[in-house]
């Protein structure tokens, strides 16, 4: 058999249909002794066929490709204290890890209705919950932005538990096709839902420099916030072509040059850092979701309900925290909680992105 018979016949083979009518797909080729580019972990992208590969991926505190790992989820139940017949809501859907949790604390009885509004992580997570069992009958998913909760409410009844995690999903971060984060090439988007809205590329490439400066003060606190929205000006002047994720961080590189060797390389990654997050709660207006949320929270409680949030950043704890404190005085909880509840260090070591995490939470007067 000559070279080009074998190439035709792997050609064949490689678009022949499997017993599912479905087209076979070779799995991406990748360098050296483990896959390094997102969509090369094909083991890490199929949790339900590799369970092996994915323990060993968070046993070293990482989180697999494609997945989230959930946090805060015994603190959560602790407080909850779930019921079979309870109503709850979970207003962030994400992975599904928590509403999963909290759909077997019910038990088959009771009801469940969960929010996105990124359709394709949500449409993935629909059908993983599907396949475990928890049809339409035990849990209502709804493309839906927290801040209408009322709307919700008004179609799904009043809820006795509420839990919004407020952080970024891993599926998005990890993604870069998604642009949320500067370690992977890929277009600067940040939005959590790319079929809507700006992406921050183009809102870099429109927004004057005054505004930059503002925007990465009171969104991430950033310290060099002045340095930065300079260069990213002159960038602008230079080109008006998109921005992507690793030119954001070259620009952020430049403009932190000043600062000693021995301190730079830390303070370019969190100036990455606080400048992504400020871009990304810009693009997708997480504030003013945030208040409208919180304001609307006590109407969608049923009497005695419950409601717990994680945060991951000042601004956002900020937000809640005067919330629950305004929502108490006025009498609408009984009782809010005092102090913030943080992961074990336990959790911590298993997964590093809950270090930042914050729990605080809320109980409907009755």
């Amino acid at each position: 058999m000559n070279g080009q018979e074998s190439e035709n016949i792997r050609n064949q083979k490689s678009h022949e249909q499997d017993a599912s009518g479905q087209k076979h797909q070779r799995r991406k080729r990748y360098s050296g002794a483990y896959p390094r580019r997102f969509e090369e972990k094909y083991k890490e992208l199929q949790p339900e066929k590799y369970g092996d590969t994915i323990e060993k991926v968070i046993r070293k505190g990482n989180t697999p490709a494609g997945m989230h790992l959930s946090i805060c989820v015994e603190e959560i139940l602790t407080f909850f204290q779930i019921q079979p017949g309870q109503r709850g809501l979970d207003a962030t859907l994400g992975y599904g890890g928590h509403t999963q949790r909290m759909l077997e604390c019910l038990k088959g009885s009771g009801h469940l209705t969960a929010l996105d509004v990124d359709p394709i992580e949500s449409a993935k997570t629909r059908e993983r919950l599907a396949g475990l069992g928890y049809g339409p009958d035990l849990l209502t998913i709804k493309l839906e932005n927290f801040a209408n909760i009322d709307r919700v409410a008004q179609e799904m009844g009043m809820f006795d538990f509420v839990l919004a995690d407020l952080g970024v999903s891993s599926m998005q971060i990890d993604n870069p096709a998604r642009g949320f984060t500067y370690k992977a090439e890929g277009p600067l988007d940040l939005r959590m839902n790319p079929l809507e809205g700006i992406s921050a590329s183009d809102r870099l490439l429109s927004i004057r420099r005054e505004e930059l400066i503002g925007m990465l003060l009171e969104n991430s606190d950033e310290p060099y916030a002045e340095q930065i929205a300079e260069k990213i000006a002159a960038r602008n002047r230079r080109s008006k072509a998109p921005w992507t994720t690793t030119e954001l961080h070259r620009v952020i590189q430049e403009a932190l040059s000043f600062l000693p060797q021995a301190e730079r390389q830390k303070a370019v990654q969190k100036s990455s850092q606080r400048t992504f997050q400020a871009l990304r709660i810009d693009v997708n207006h997480e504030f003013e979701v945030l208040y409208q949320f919180l304001e609307k929270l006590p109407d969608v409680l049923a009497p005695g309900g419950k409601v717990a949030i994680l945060t991951f950043h000042s601004g956002e704890d900020r937000l809640v925290k005067q919330s629950f404190k305004d929502h108490f005085r006025a009498g609408l909880y009984k009782d809010i909680a005092r102090e913030v509840i943080r992961p074990s260090a336990q959790e911590c070591v298993r997964n590093s992105r809950a270090h930042s995490t914050k729990m605080r939470w809320a109980i409907r007067t009755l």
